[in-house]
């Protein structure tokens, strides 16, 4: 596969870029985030390591930059900060997984080989659609009643979520999973949040709400809004 390593301690990085090559990956490597944001806009890369406190434009801002402009491939955040607010905070900016250093390169790779595991898109699951509200993943384009509705990465995948499961309740463990990587309940508001801004936008001019909320259970998407 193809990896950026996005990473400013020369150590580090030349440790990974080694380790990955042996591995038979192509590496490519960025000292700042000014570098890291033009290469993962300009290039295609299979799976991306970003280390979150880099020179120049911070990590989380290039994360943030590089979703804002539709970049869906994988994100390892790679960070000495390990505080449950700092993950938070990396997975809301639109990373896939969260590394901690300093950390073993057998749970690098792992990690990156399980991000690579993901289903490849094809005619027969890019695009969804319930009642009035289409949902390509192709494009990452959201319309209701043929009105595009701008969403953010997580709310996006959130709207996932629920389609796929059009009619079955999804729960708060489920989102927290499946989208933020927890297997544990960090304790803050990180689903509701989202979901709010989510309601927000898709409902804006609309009379109607396609999401219901069962309070204790979790959350459904009616098959017609």
């Amino acid at each position: 596969m193809r990896v950026l390593v996005a990473e400013d301690d020369a150590e580090t990085a030349g440790f990974v870029e080694h380790a990955l090559g042996e591995l038979g990956h192509a590496v490519r490597r960025a000292v700042n985030g000014e570098e890291a944001l033009h290469l993962g806009l300009a290039e295609s890369f299979d799976v991306i390591v970003l280390d979150r406190l880099l020179p120049l434009v911070d990590g989380l801002e290039v994360l943030k930059r590089w979703r804002a402009a539709g970049l869906g491939t994988p994100v390892l955040l790679l960070t000495a900060l390990g505080g449950i607010a700092d993950r938070v905070a990396g997975l809301e900016a639109g990373a896939d997984d969260y590394l901690v250093k300093p950390f073993a390169f057998a749970e690098l790779a792992a990690r990156l080989t399980a991000l690579m595991r993901r289903p490849p898109m094809n005619d027969a699951n890019m695009r969804l659609e319930v009642g009035a509200i289409t949902l390509d993943l192709l494009k990452r384009e959201v319309r209701r009643d043929g009105r595009e509705i701008y969403l953010q990465p997580r709310e996006f995948a959130l709207l996932e979520q629920l389609m796929r499961h059009v009619g079955k309740v999804v729960t708060r463990t489920m989102f927290l999973e499946s989208i933020w990587g927890f297997h544990f309940d960090p304790q803050t508001n990180i689903v509701e949040s989202h979901l709010s801004r989510l309601r927000s936008k898709l409902n804006e001019g609309f009379a109607s709400d396609p999401i219901e909320t069962l309070r204790g259970v979790g959350y459904r998407m009616r098959a017609h809004d």
